[in-house]
Formats: C-alpha cells, structure tokens, sequence
C-alpha cells in the first residue's frame, strides 16, 4: 500500500506541471494561428467575389466531386443498410390441406400368369399351329404331335370296351331267361367296366398329342420344329443375357401380360401404416414409371403383402396389378413405383427449404401482423419432393421461404416484389407425383409420426 500511496503522491504532484506544459503549447498554437484569423476578418464582399471569379472551375470541380461522391456513398450504403433497415423476404400462407403420404420404391415387373409348355409324352413333332409372339387363347391348339400310335391304341381298346358293354347286355338278357348264373353276369359286368377304363387311358394318352394353352397370353419363341423330338419330363432352364433370353426344355412360353403386375419391397419400418389400411378394406394405389425415358405413369392396387418379413433386407414384399392395355410393359423391366400409402389430414406443408436447421433443432420464421420475424420450433413429420410436413404453426401463419439468412427474432421484413414474368419463389405446399428421374428414396416418417 505504501508503493501505491507513493506513487499517487507524485502524480498529483506532476499535475501543475502538467498544466502549464498544455497552456504554453495552446499559446503557441494561437500566435501561430492569429495572424490568419485576422485576415478572415478582413475579408469583405469585394475580396470574396474577387477571389471566387479567380478561381471559379476550381470551386466548381470541387462541387461536382463532393456531389458525385455524396450520391455514390447513397447509392452503396442506404439509409437503410446503415440504420439496420428491413430484410426483404419471400412468404407464403401456410393453409389445412390433405396430403398423401407417399412410399418410394423400386421393384420389377412380373407376369400375372406364365406357363413354360412341355410335352407329357415323348413323341416327335407333326405341326405347330402358331407363330413366334402371337397372342394365344386359353384351349387354342399350339402343336400337334405324332399321334398314329396312340389313335390306334385308343380305336383298339374303344372297340374291345364297346364289346364288352355288348356281352354284358346280352347276359342280362340270359339271366332273366335263367340260362346263365348271377356269376357270369357279374363277371360280364367287370370285363365291360375295365374295358371302359382302359379305353378312357388310351384316350386320355391320345389327347397328350394335341397341346393346347392353358391360358391366355402371348406366345414366346417356339424352340422346336416339324420333326423334332421332344421329351417328357425336361427340367426348365432359362438363361438371360444382355441381348435374349432363351429357355431350354420348353417347346414355348405363354406370358400372360394384360394385366400385369410389379413387385417390390417395402422398408419394415413401413409396414403397420400399410397393414392399417389393408384393414380398412381399401386397396392401396399405386404410380409405376418404368425405364429412365419414360414419362407415362401407370395406375394400379395393391394385390397383397407378403406375410412375412425377409430378415436379410428388414423389408417385406408386396405386390400390385396395374392395367397392360397397350401391351408395353413386359416382364423383367426395373419400375419406380410410388405407393400411397395413406392421407394426412388438416396437414400444414411447407417448402423444405424455409425449415432452419439450428443447434437447438428445427425451426421456421414467420412474420407476425406487424411484419417482425418470429422464430417458431417445429418437428418435420413427413417429407416429400421438396415439400415437408410439420407441427408447431397454425394455419394461416406466414412462414418465410427466402432470405430466412438475414432474420433473427423480432427483425423487421418486407415482402419481395416479384419479377414481372418470373414463377412464384414458394414452393407448391402438396407434394407432386413421383417422376421417373433417378433420386434416392425420401425418408418416411416412423409409425408413431405418422399416426
């Protein structure tokens, strides 16, 4: 304490010396400047307008530069940058629509009903009643095989059965007259019974020559010929390659493509808001676009959920019909399909980029009556194609879409003009059809959110 005592002492008495060290300096200053002062005293009229027609482009260049530099400093710092003026922002008005809540996915396209044609007998070919790729009936005639061996067998054992119902009446007849016993006449019986059944063999081992569809559909590639063996009992092989697909075994395919359907698989996740509305008794919907080119978008319904879940994948199956009528579809081709899955009710959307992803979580501005921006946290229940879903505002709320950067609660807005020409900045609110552009599939809310 001493130290600081001392010190203080001789600051204090450092301060006359100080003082008298000021005053002789702003004396000097002042003789320095008298001997101007007094000429600005003299200045009259005469003087001044002497001097300004001297130099008159000199004072006038120096007015142009102080004016073209007032005007710059205006045009680049406004009165409202620098006094914290208000941020121009994009809005739009959040209403209560329905939405429905879609599923993307991927899956393949695959045939209603399709039936490899084999021979139940081994026989050679005698005709083939269709061409490659044409459209079958169900029972139309496909191929005629060899059959003069078994139309024999078959004339043969009917000849021997319509005998044997001959002998069978005629001992009837006798054993009314009592001339044969009850025996024979149940023998006769027996013999005429197996005769029959042997006949219908025969006649079913004829019809196993004539090939027939068993559905309709369209007719693939005919593998065999006029003469060529076939084989019965040929296991089916089909092998695909980048530019066929060729089965081995098969005499032709029928494909059954009007209507066709398309399977895929769906996140496990997914599966109770698929089942809830399986149980309400409405078919789900669903989009298919297939192939990256292609713009036409088919409608179909679900058919069925598989019953179980495949652990390798935690996704189950599923499996939906959808109209063929132009024949364009064909099975094997990778589809996009969107179901929809169920529809949200009195739902607030808002464009996904107007949601403010902050330390403390998510958040939306929106501005109040009086044009301030308010901060309100929100939680995304389902996003969509730009779109999102959320809770935490009311409907009728004005929710900020651009310029959200510049805000921070309680700032002043104003509202940007839009371009003459130009499309609305705010995003659609109701989440567009899926298009067949390649995109990863969007996240779907967990059960939970979604109920």
């Amino acid at each position: 304490m001493s130290k600081i005592e001392s010190a203080l002492d001789k600051a204090v008495a450092k301060l006359p010396a100080l003082k008298n060290s000021v005053k002789a300096r702003l004396c000097k200053l002042w003789q320095k400047l008298s001997p101007y002062i007094d000429k600005v005293k003299k200045i009259d009229y005469a003087t001044a307008k002497e001097f300004t027609l001297k130099y008159k482009w000199r004072i006038l260049m120096v007015l142009v530069v102080l004016y073209a530099g007032s005007k710059a400093i205006d045009y680049f710092f406004p009165a409202a940058d620098k006094a914290g003026g208000p941020v121009t922002v994009s809005t739009i008005v959040v209403d209560k629509k329905e939405i429905p809540l879609v599923i993307e996915a991927t899956g393949t396209i695959v045939s209603n009903s399709i039936v490899d044609i084999r021979p139940m007998v081994t026989n050679t070919v005698a005709k083939i009643h269709i061409k490659d790729g044409e459209e079958v009936k169900q029972g139309q005639l496909l191929f005629t095989l060899d059959d003069r061996n078994d139309k024999a067998n078959y004339e043969k054992l009917k000849a021997l059965a319509d005998d044997s119902q001959k002998q069978y009446l005629r001992a009837k007849e006798l054993v009314a007259k009592n001339f044969i016993s009850k025996a024979g006449l149940e023998t006769s019986l027996a013999n005429a019974k197996s005769a029959q059944a042997a006949a219908r063999s025969a006649e079913v081992q004829l019809s196993f020559d004539s090939i027939r569809s068993p559905i309709d559909g369209r007719a693939g590639i005919i593998n065999v010929f006029p003469g060529s063996l076939v084989q019965a009992s040929n296991v089916v092989t089909t092998a695909t390659s980048s530019t066929a697909t060729s089965s081995v075994g098969s005499m032709v395919t029928i494909t059954q493509l009007n209507p066709i359907n398309v399977q895929f698989v769906i996140p496990e996740k997914d599966i109770p808001v698929l089942l809830e509305n399986q149980l309400d008794g409405e078919p789900l919907t669903v989009k298919v676009t297939v192939g990256d080119a292609s713009k036409r978008t088919y409608e179909g319904k679900v058919l069925v959920i598989d019953n179980q879940v495949d652990p390798s994948i935690a996704a189950v199956r599923v499996k939906a019909q959808i109209p063929n009528d132009a024949m364009t579809l064909l099975p094997g081709q990778f589809a996009r399909v969107s179901l929809v899955a169920n529809n949200l009710k009195d739902a607030l959307a808002v464009p996904s980029q107007a949601i403010v992803i902050s330390p403390r979580g998510k958040l939306v501005y929106t501005v109040d009556k009086d044009g301030k921006a308010v901060s309100k946290p929100v939680k995304v229940v389902y996003e969509y194609q730009g779109s999102s879903v959320i809770t935490g505002i009311e409907s009728g709320d004005r929710v900020v879409v651009e310029g959200k950067q510049n805000l921070r609660p309680g700032s002043k807005t104003k509202e940007a003009k839009e371009v003459k020409g130009a499309a609305p900045t705010a995003a659609p609110a109701t989440p567009a059809a899926p298009t067949a552009a390649a995109a990863p599939t969007p996240a779907t809310p967990s059960a939970v959110d979604k109920k």
